[in-house]
């Protein structure tokens, strides 16, 4: 009986395979291979991806899957860019959505609470290949640092924003703010993964929450007070 991990691995990629119906033929092979490159890395890690296992994966040959790739470097290029769009689709473009300044700041953070409460069982690409790839100089760990940087930069945007909109004090240190978030979302990675630990979540909201207080200006304070009221007011039911 095939392992539960081979079983999400090939669900990703016959996922990938009907969505991606319209492409043309070279293009929907690729992707498949990615999606089941990702799932794959998402849970061995990126030196943990192999060629053989992705053919066995997709149906294809070795030399199938190489020839969309050229090599397994470039395969591992490859997942790190496609971990980044996806990162992008599910944290970052929604929050552009809302208005700019606090809102968007907390919405961008919780949803990449979000995103790492998700990948528990899996894993997040840019914390494990950090672990793989932090002394380790070449085109993979090249690829992670500026996609993690490019992350970095637009919540420090976002912070920027809402200090400018006036929800955070004029004298807010930016790039210590962004630093304590982040290590938020390290801590719950960690406790939540590896640890096991039931309240990591919950934690990582009171951090974010007490990060805060020390910025907010009565403004900030307010909007603050009032987004957390609607957030934990009971929905009504339908009649």
């Amino acid at each position: 009986m095939a392992s539960r991990p081979a079983e999400l691995v090939r669900s990703a990629a016959s996922a990938a395979a009907r969505s991606l119906a319209p492409l043309q033929k070279g293009q929907q092979t690729r992707a498949v291979i990615l999606a089941a490159a990702l799932a794959q890395a998402s849970r061995t890690g990126l030196e943990g991806l192999s060629i053989g296992a992705l053919a066995d994966i997709t149906g294809m040959s070795k030399s199938g899957v190489f020839a969309h790739f050229g090599s397994r470097e470039e395969l591992q290029i490859a997942v790190v860019g496609e971990y980044h769009a996806r990162f992008e689709q599910e944290v970052f473009f929604p929050a552009l959505r809302h208005p700019r300044g606090l809102q968007r700041l907390r919405v961008l953070f919780e949803r990449w609470l979000r995103q790492v409460s998700v990948e528990l069982e899996s894993g997040c690409i840019y914390i494990s290949g950090a672990v793989e790839f932090d002394d380790r100089p070449g085109p993979v760990r090249d690829a992670l640092v500026t996609m993690v940087k490019a992350w970095h930069a637009a919540l420090q945007k976002a912070i920027e924003l809402a200090r400018d909109e006036g929800h955070l004090v004029v004298d807010t240190d930016v790039e210590q703010l962004l630093f304590e978030l982040h290590g938020l979302v390290l801590s719950l990675h960690h406790d939540a993964r590896f640890l096991r630990s039931s309240g990591a979540l919950e934690r990582a909201h009171r951090g974010f929450e007490r990060v805060l207080q020390s910025s907010l200006t009565p403004l900030g304070a307010e909007l603050y007070r009032t987004a957390t009221i609607t957030r934990s007011r009971p929905r009504r039911k339908a009649p």
